[in-house]
């Protein structure tokens, strides 16, 4: 039923609701107005006009048109002349076409005055290419009509100077002198005239190399000495000339070095040499004076309290907030600028670095070249070595930094090429003697060469070249100081002087007594030093020893004595403790090839010898017992276990011996478990015990699974009992399932396949002892395993009676059977869940 107020509440609710109404209708008006006037204060979005009405977008500005339109009507207009003048030369006479030509020429040479007063540059630019190119038509002409019989190359070789000068004076006239090509093509013309001269004199590739090299000399000094103010085009050009033509002279000259046959050629070629390389190390003395000028200023501005070039970099990149276009303008500007003069010091000392070292290795060339003609060739190598190494005199020079430095690193560059030279000497003489290892105890070679080349012909190199890791090493002991290139420096000279003496007696082919004689003593000497200084010392030892051994391989007494006296070297370098952790090891390494090396000499069978060989693994242990926790324990464990894995192969052959060897493994590895660190180790003890019973079975030749199983189970039923009065809290599958799964499971298999009764008798009544202490002590394990094994072995004696049942039976009994099976499990199906739910409940409460 519905509820209808009296009428004056009725009209109270009313009056309420209508002024709610009219507040929230004030409310919403206010918000209108504010937002029409909001509206129509903000700038309207300008209307965006259809596609089909935008203009189309320009891709690319005015004045780049504007050039491209210059620098064709400029092409055209030269082709046109040069089709005038190789061409119609036929239709006029001398007279018209000389001032045909001149007329057009001075023309188009006086156009760009007029233009460059208006303002047009691009244009003036543009006729002033014409009128350069216009010149050298007139040359052209002037050969085919006045000087038509003159040498060709003689003349194009005056024409070239001629408008070299024309061109350099036409662009420092001072109306002229805002253009920018005439000097640069002035400067490019000028590349050609000496050449065309020496070409034209028939000088030869001497003279012609000269012409370059002065050319480029010319170059360098527009290129450094140009003034500030000078257009960057100019001293560009001057650039890629000077390394044009002094990159060809040189390489000219470096040939005819190389190639000379006399003193006079060789000192000709070196004379070029010279001027090249006096160009280059002017080239990179200059720089480093302007280089040391930029930073002397910005230090001088520092110290004034100016600005420096750092300061006026940050102050022109972040202009002030107040600033305006014309200001963020100028200030970019200033960024740039300060950039640039920041760089520019840097760039100036790589530069310097860079020419330096061309220089230097110039003057390497040159004075090279000089020694190598009076000297055999086997000598070349050690000759510009040897220039090479003159150079490091700069460092006493007063040169400056820079230059010293270049010619530091030319020097560098030579030493690292001539010890290159000689790595197929070295290669040989360290790898050679591998090859032994295919053909041990064939006889003592003839010689030192002889036992490194059994299988690697000799290099076909002179021996002379290794007097370049020699002087490498005595110049990296002598000359480097600085305590931080110092130890870096001693170890490259040892490096060194230790390639030299291990190639030395191959290379001269001494005897092989020798061969042996000198790594021997390298390795006594480098343990003995690095009782001070550990490294390079110890790497140099192990890594001597290795083609010492191989050395040895030839010759049965060589391979025992040098076997004895590196385990002697090396054991006597172990109580170091320093050298521990890397001699001892070694140590065992050459005691293990000693043993293997005195078993064969005896001629003992494999399978005996590993018994000799079991003594290094017994001496690593009781070693590394004595260590402890010393970092030279793992090491020597290593080498102990590397000898044993030894020994087993050896004695594999042999049933018995490998069962003895594995029982001795065995006994060692007991022996090490009982060390605190080391007990995970009484695991492969028992690994290898059960190991050594079953081969020693084996080798009796028994077929019974159980003993090979038994020895398995007992003692890890033992180990569980032992675990579970330790934490009873163990699970009873870790603690007795591997080793109840080691015998039943073995067992069933076997009894499956045993017709007689013994096995299963006795499998079941192992199972069902192991079924009753799983119930007694409820444990899921023996409760599981032990059941599933006795209902198996059930079912397997009890096969042969169901087979007979089945037959005896009526074809219509199996059917009943399964019929009254079926009722069965579904007129107790509710029981036999509730039994399930007991069954999980108490074996979940097992362990």
């Amino acid at each position: 039923m519905t509820h209808v107020p009296p009428p004056a509440e009725e009209l109270r609710l009313l009056d309420a609701e209508l002024w709610q109404l009219d507040s929230r209708r004030a409310q919403l008006l206010a918000r209108r107005a504010w937002l029409v006037a909001a509206l129509q204060a903000a700038p309207r979005p300008p209307a965006v006009p259809a596609p089909h009405t935008l203009p189309p977008r320009p891709e690319t500005d005015a004045p780049r048109v504007q050039n491209v339109l210059l620098l064709l009507g400029g092409v055209l207009l030269t082709v046109a002349a040069m089709v005038f003048t190789l061409v119609s030369w036929g239709h006029l006479g001398i007279a018209g076409r000389a001032a045909v030509l001149g007329v057009l020429t001075l023309g188009v040479l006086a156009a760009p005055v007029p233009l460059l007063r208006r303002g047009l540059r691009s244009t003036a630019e543009s006729m002033a290419g014409l009128g350069l190119a216009l010149t050298a038509l007139d040359a052209y002409a002037l050969h085919e009509t006045v000087f038509a019989g003159t040498d060709g190359t003689a003349y194009a070789a005056a024409a070239t100077t001629a408008l070299a000068v024309l061109w350099a004076g036409y662009g420092l006239l001072p109306r002229t002198s805002d253009l920018r090509l005439p000097v640069p093509a002035a400067v490019a013309a000028g590349q050609l005239p000496l050449l065309l001269w020496a070409l034209a004199a028939e000088t030869g590739p001497y003279g012609c190399a000269a012409a370059l090299l002065v050319t480029a000399g010319l170059d360098t000094l527009l290129a450094l000495r140009a003034a500030p103010s000078a257009p960057a085009p100019v001293r560009l050009t001057a650039m890629v000339g000077a390394y044009g033509t002094g990159g060809w002279g040189a390489l000219t000259a470096g040939l005819l070095s190389w190639t000379a046959t006399g003193p006079s050629a060789a000192a000709r070629a070196a004379a070029l040499l010279l001027l090249a390389a006096g160009i280059a190390v002017g080239a990179s003395w200059r720089l480093a004076t302007q280089a040391a000028a930029g930073i002397g200023a910005d230090a001088a501005g520092a110290a004034s309290g100016g600005p420096t070039t750092g300061e006026a970099t940050q102050a022109g990149g972040e202009p002030q907030a107040g600033a305006g276009a014309g200001t963020s303008a100028v200030g970019a500007g200033a960024a740039w600028r300060g950039g640039a003069a920041a760089r520019a010091p840097s760039d100036r000392v790589g530069g310097a670095v860079a020419h330096a070292v061309l220089g230097a290795l110039l003057l390497v060339w040159a004075g090279g070249g000089l020694l190598r003609v009076p000297l055999p060739g086997q000598w070349t190598v050690p000759a510009y070595l040897a220039c090479g190494v003159a150079l490091l005199a700069a460092l006493r020079a007063p040169l400056p930094t820079a230059v010293r430095r270049g010619f530091v690193w030319a020097s560098g560059a030579v030493q690292a090429v001539a010890t290159v030279s000689a790595l197929p000497l070295v290669v040989v003489a360290l790898l050679g003697p591998l090859g032994w290892a295919r053909e041990p105890w064939s006889g003592a070679p003839s010689d030192a060469r002889a036992a490194v080349t059994v299988h690697t012909p000799w290099p076909v190199f002179p021996t002379q070249l290794l007097l370049a890791p020699a002087v490498v090493a005595v110049v990296l002991a002598l000359l480097v100081r600085d305590t931080t290139w110092r130890p870096r420096a001693l170890t490259g000279a040892t490096v060194l002087a230790w390639v030299t003496a291990m190639t030395v007696p191959s290379a001269f082919e001494l005897p092989y007594f020798v061969a042996l004689l000198v790594p021997g003593l390298l390795v006594a000497a480098a343990l003995a030093s690095a009782a001070s200084r550990p490294q390079p010392w110890v790497t140099l030892a192990v890594g001597t020893s290795v083609p010492l051994v191989f050395l040895a391989l030839p010759s049965q007494p060589a391979t025992l004595a040098v076997l004895s006296a590196l385990t002697a070297l090396f054991a006597a370098a172990s109580p170091r403790p320093r050298l521990t952790p890397v001699t001892a090891p070694t140590a065992l390494v050459h005691a293990t090839a000693l043993a293997c090396a005195t078993g064969a000499a005896a001629d003992w069978a494999p399978q005996h010898t590993a018994l000799l060989v079991l003594a290094v693994p017994v001496a690593a242990a009781l070693l590394a017992a004595r260590l402890g926790d010393h970092r030279a324990t793992v090491p020597v464990e290593a080498s102990g276990v590397a000898a044993a894995v030894l020994a087993i192969g050896l004695a594999v052959a042999d049933r018995p011996m490998l069962a003895l060897v594995l029982a001795l493994c065995g006994v060692l590895a007991a022996g090490t478990a009982v060390r605190p660190h080391r007990r995970p180790v009484g695991y492969a003890a028992a690994v290898l015990f059960v190991l050594a019973a079953w081969v020693r079975l084996a080798a009796w030749d028994v077929g019974t699974v159980e003993a090979y199983t038994l020895p398995v189970t007992v003692p890890a039923l033992v180990v569980g009992v032992l675990r579970r009065r330790r934490d009873p809290r163990a699970s009873s599958w870790t603690a007795y399932g591997p080793g109840l799964a080691a015998t039943l499971l073995p067992s069933l298999a076997a009894a499956w396949a045993d017709p007689h009764w013994v096995r299963p008798l006795l499998l079941a009544g192992a199972a069902l002892v192991a079924t009753l202490l799983g119930a007694r002590h409820r444990l899921q394990a023996p409760l599981v395993l032990g059941g599933s094994v006795l209902v198996l072995d059930a079912l397997h004696e009890l096969t042969p009676y169901l087979v007979q049942l089945t037959g005896a039976l009526p074809r219509w009994a199996p059917f009943a059977l399964a019929g009254l099976l079926l009722l069965t499990l579904g007129a107790t199906y509710e029981r036999r869940l509730s039994q399930a739910r007991q069954l999980r409940d108490f074996l979940g409460g097992m362990h």
